[in-house]
């Protein structure tokens, strides 16, 4: 199928590209690498009347330590977050779930803002994204707000952006001390969007008890599902392989997934379970390793 018929406006600057926002509000979307929105489109699930080609702006694909966090621009492909060596070395978990999406046309063209925009349900970055209590920059001619990854995900293919805004960065934290991260995806193939993903996070103190644990789950829900109740089964006691099996069980609390061709409702509920396991161990090995060295 062919989208419907649309104009596309090639903006050389930021103000530019949000003039034309503000100009066509609904009518309008951002286009950064094309890879999750062109497929929709020639759905037909979308059809804006016009696209704002942002790739020819400069300055806006970037990874920099900024005040205690990292700041990540909004045309940052894949490829880039997934060998980017200031991630891999004070919070990998983008890193690693770069790695994961897509195969390697899609991260070198794909860009982070453009998978946060669309909020696809299976997407990995938005489980990533809320285990880390990211910030995500919204512009507009008005100025920028600051939008927390819980308040971002507002449905399927929704979010909390307004017509007139973008989204213009990512800031997540940089994680010191005893710390380990690690997301693990359920697919049939390498290339598909998850069947169940989970990002993990845990930190642990010199004595070994965990004082830090976040968890967030993908592919279960209209949007990324952060796992309260596992959180609250590790925080404060002493890590080991027990406590993370006991904990894990917790992930499919209150879940309530999609059935679909893929997976049905009941065995993606038990995966998340699982999936959790997974990521904790190898979460928490990290840590243990960081301990040691």
């Amino acid at each position: 199928m062919y989208p419907t018929r649309f104009s596309v406006i090639v903006p050389s600057t930021i103000d530019e590209a949000l003039d034309a926002l503000s100009r066509y509000g609904e009518d309008a979307k951002i286009l950064a690498g094309g890879h999750s929105l062109i497929p929709i489109m020639k759905l037909r699930l979308s059809s804006p009347r016009y696209l704002i080609y942002i790739g020819k702006i400069p300055g806006l694909s970037y990874i920099k330590e900024e005040a205690g966090k990292i700041h990540i621009g909004c045309m940052t492909t894949h490829a880039a977050i997934e060998s980017s060596e200031l991630l891999t070395i004070k919070n990998p978990l983008l890193s690693e779930t770069a790695s994961k999406i897509g195969d390697l046309q899609v991260r070198n063209m794909g860009t982070i803002g453009g998978s946060l925009s669309h909020a696809d349900p299976a997407a990995d970055y938005p489980a990533s994204i809320l285990a880390l209590d990211a910030e995500i920059i919204a512009r507009s001619k008005k100025g920028e707000r600051i939008i927390r990854a819980g308040e971002f995900f507002k449905g399927p293919f929704t979010t909390a952006l307004r017509s007139d805004e973008m989204l213009f960065e990512i800031r997540i934290p940089v994680l010191q001390g005893f710390f380990g991260t690690a997301y693990e995806k359920l697919v049939f193939r390498a290339t598909d969007f998850a069947i169940v993903g989970v990002a993990s996070l845990v930190e642990l103190d010199k004595g070994g008890t965990i004082t830090r644990a976040s968890v967030a789950l993908t592919g279960v829900g209209g949007t990324p599902i952060r796992a309260r109740g596992v959180e609250e089964e590790l925080i404060g006691r002493q890590a080991n392989k027990e406590l993370i099996a006991k904990a894990s069980a917790r992930a499919s609390e209150n879940l309530n997934p999609p059935s679909d061709i893929r997976a049905s409702s009941e065995y993606r509920k038990a995966m998340a379970s699982v999936m959790t396991k997974r990521a904790l161990l190898k979460a928490l090995e990290r840590a243990q390793r960081r301990m040691k060295a």
